[in-house]
C-alpha cells in the first residue's frame, strides 16, 4: 500500500467491526515501530479504546519497566507482561498496544490468535535506531553497542513476527497515513476471513 490508499469510509469501517466482533486489535513489532502512535490513531478513527500493555504493566507493578527489569530480570518481566496482555484481551474489542518482546510469549501468541488480530508494524533498522535514539531509556539497549542489540532483535525476532495476520510496513510517513493502511490492511484480512466462511458453509 502506498500514501494513496483510500481513508476508510464509515461503512468500511462498520463492516470491519461487525467482522472483528470481540476480538481485540494488537500491535506487534520493535521497539520504536510506532505500536503506540499508529495504534491510539486507529483506536481514535474505529472509535474502539486504546490500551498500551506497558502502561497497564506499570499500573499493575506500580513500577516502571526499566525499574521491572533491573529489580526481576526480564524473565520475570515476560511472565507478568503475558499475565497482563492476557486478562486485557478478555475484554475486547480494543486497539493494544504490546511491548516489543510480547509476541515471542508462546502463550501470548496463543492468546492474541484466539482473542485477537494482530498486526504487525514493521521496519528497517535505520528508522528503528532513529526513533529509539530519542529515549535513551528502553531497557535492552543500555548497551555499548546499540545498534548491534537492535540487529540482533530483528535476525530473532522477525521471523516470528512474520507470523502476525497482518504486516503493515512502518517508515518515515505521515502517521494519519500508516493508520490508514493499517485499517485497509484489517479491512482485507477480516473480509478474506468472511469468505472463507462463507465457502466453508457452502
Amino acid at each position: 500500500m502506498t500514501s494513496d490508499t483510500p481513508q476508510p469510509t464509515a461503512d468500511n469501517q462498520a463492516e470491519l467491526l461487525k467482522r472483528l466482533g470481540n476480538r481485540s486489535i494488537v500491535f506487534v513489532g520493535l521497539m520504536g515501530a510506532g505500536k503506540t502512535v499508529i495504534g491510539r490513531r486507529v483506536a481514535a478513527a474505529l472509535e474502539l479504546p486504546f490500551i498500551d500493555s506497558d502502561h497497564e504493566i506499570e499500573t499493575v507493578s506500580r513500577m516502571t519497566i526499566p525499574e521491572l527489569f533491573t529489580r526481576y530480570g526480564e524473565p520475570e518481566f515476560r511472565a507478568l507482561e503475558q499475565r497482563v496482555i492476557q486478562r486485557v484481551l478478555e475484554g475486547g474489542p480494543q486497539v493494544l498496544s504490546t511491548g516489543g518482546g510480547a509476541f515471542m510469549n508462546a502463550q501470548t501468541r496463543a492468546a492474541i490468535a484466539e482473542l485477537g488480530i494482530s498486526v504487525w508494524l514493521k521496519a528497517d533498522l535505520d528508522t528503528l535506531m532513529d526513533r529509539v535514539g530519542k529515549k535513551p531509556t528502553r531497557p535492552l539497549l543500555q548497551n555499548a553497542d546499540p545498534r548491534g542489540v537492535m540487529e540482533r532483535l530483528m535476525a530473532e525476532r522477525y521471523p516470528v513476527y512474520e507470523t502476525a495476520h497482518v504486516t503493515v510496513l512502518t517508515r518515515e510517513e505521515r502517521k494519519e497515513v500508516i493508520a490508514d493502511e493499517v485499517i485497509a490492511a484489517l479491512g482485507e484480512y477480516l473480509n478474506g476471513q468472511g469468505q472463507g466462511a462463507r465457502e466453508n458453509a457452502e
